[in-house]
């Protein structure tokens, strides 16, 4: 690790792009790509940018400029997405001394992705990667939409990804810390760039992100609020000192893979009734992976020799569980290991706006031990008028279930561009969204593509 100063879905987001990049085109006259010589990215390392017809996924895949493996999962089939947005991209990385990252073969971390369309609407929208992924991941489902409104945008690979992420950094919790200091570093360094293209400031900047992605705009608009507007949470990851987060309710998901728990043990830490149907998937590709990595980043003592130095190097090694995590007892362990999570914290001290959105079907993340937490912390902190919170009824964690399980399951995607919609309009037009509620799955209609933040009451006025 060094600064300037979930999980893999699928074997598939273990591998990086080896494409070959495509020659970029030049700027033009009509003023596609004009000033794209002016853009440089303060402090990175390395840069490279290129002149490009479409930003979009649309025109971007099977090109080195995104990584469709890496986006595996994350939305349903039948996503709509914009297409046919003219502009800049510029990819590189800032200096850093790990290298999981090995997309287009820089063998770097910190590696970033910035995007700007010729036609900017004066706005800025920052994440960062959700699980262990990296830069390109949420592409499909957040810088596809946001581009085609006009939005620059910006994306970071957190400084270090993939299933050893944990091995980055000297300390418990360096890691994961990284990943806000990274975060906050691509912010700052974004909004100077997306000003030497325009020749002016963004006007608004939002954060917003999936997962571990929300998990960093929770924690943004908590620690640096001067450099935002809003932010879009989507089911961000909880850390909190003495619980709840990932370790207090992973380990029961863990023992019930061992045989050693039963369904009610998994209710008792936050588990929804309801989503059992989504458990075996959850134990082949989610639980034992995700609390075996982050218990050996917050507390590397508890089991030296697993994962050790490698999660696994083989894709059953990597999701396979330590036999210890399976009776892990987070309160138990010492108090240096609830000071290494305290270090990454979240408090619920927000000072800009923010949405929640959270599936009530989420077997990663649950949201009685996630987001209903959050929410709480929010109000106990005075900042509950800053703050809406959805929870959407038949969501889960990623939305590519819903293509095994449409009669059971709704994408949240459609729900998060409404409600990204809904912030801009709280921040710029002074629109409050609507009150807490959870957002009702549909009988009928189209679930894929279609959401409103109303509730039953409102939907029938």
């Amino acid at each position: 690790m060094q600064l300037s100063r979930g999980v893999p879905l699928l074997a598939a987001t273990l591998v990086a792009s080896a494409l070959t990049w495509p020659t970029p085109a030049a700027g033009t006259t009509d003023g596609h790509c004009a000033r794209q010589d002016r853009v440089h990215v303060p402090g990175a390392a390395f840069q490279r940018g290129a002149c490009l017809t479409d930003l979009t996924t649309t025109g971007l895949a099977g090109t080195p400029y995104t990584d469709m493996a890496d986006q595996a999962g994350l939305t349903a089939r039948a996503t709509r997405t914009p297409s046919g947005v003219p502009g800049v991209q510029i990819d590189g990385y800032f200096p850093d001394s790990s290298r999981f990252n090995a997309t287009h073969g820089w063998q770097h971390d910190a590696q970033f992705v910035i995007r700007l369309p010729d036609r900017w609407n004066g706005g800025l929208v920052v994440t960062g990667a959700p699980g262990t992924r990296r830069q390109y991941a949420t592409d499909t489902a957040i810088s596809d939409q946001v581009l085609a409104q006009g939005y620059a945008y910006a994306a970071t690979d957190k400084g270090n990804n993939g299933a050893d992420f944990y091995r980055d950094g000297t300390r418990p919790g360096d890691a994961v810390a990284e990943w806000n200091a990274r975060t906050t570093q691509l912010t700052r360094a974004a909004k100077r760039a997306v000003a030497r293209r325009y020749g002016h400031a963004p006007r608004r900047t939002y954060m917003t992100g999936i997962s571990n992605g929300g998990y960093l705009t929770r924690r943004q608009l908590e620690n640096h609020p001067e450099l935002y507007d809003g932010g879009v949470d989507w089911e961000g990851a909880l850390w909190t000192a003495d619980g709840p987060n990932l370790l207090t309710s992973l380990p029961a998901a863990v023992a019930r893979m061992t045989g050693s728990a039963r369904d009610e043990d998994l209710y008792a830490v936050g588990f929804a009734r309801g989503s059992e149907f989504l458990w075996p998937y959850h134990e082949k590709a989610y639980w034992g992976v995700t609390q075996k990595i982050y218990r050996a980043e917050f507390d590397p003592a508890y089991d030296p020799a697993c994962p050790g130095p490698t999660a696994g190097t083989t894709t059953e090694q990597v999701l396979a569980p330590c036999a210890g995590d399976a009776v892990y007892d987070y309160a138990a362990r010492p108090a240096s290991v609830h000071r290494a999570v305290a270090r990454v914290a979240l408090t619920g001290r927000i000072g800009r706006p923010l949405i929640t959105l959270h599936g009530d079907l989420d077997a990663l993340l649950p949201e009685a031990a996630d987001s209903d937490v959050y929410a709480r912390m929010i109000d106990a902190s005075g900042r509950g008028r800053l703050h809406r919170y959805y929870t959407v009824e038949g969501g889960t964690h990623v939305d590519g279930l819903y293509d095994t399980y449409p009669d059971r399951l709704r994408p949240i995607l459609p729900c998060y561009r409404s409600a990204f919609d809904a912030l801009v309009s709280w921040v710029e037009r002074g629109t409050p969204p609507p009150a807490d509620h959870a957002v009702s799955r549909p009988a009928s209609g189209d679930v894929v593509d279609s959401c409103t933040l109303a509730d039953r009451a409102e939907a029938a006025r």
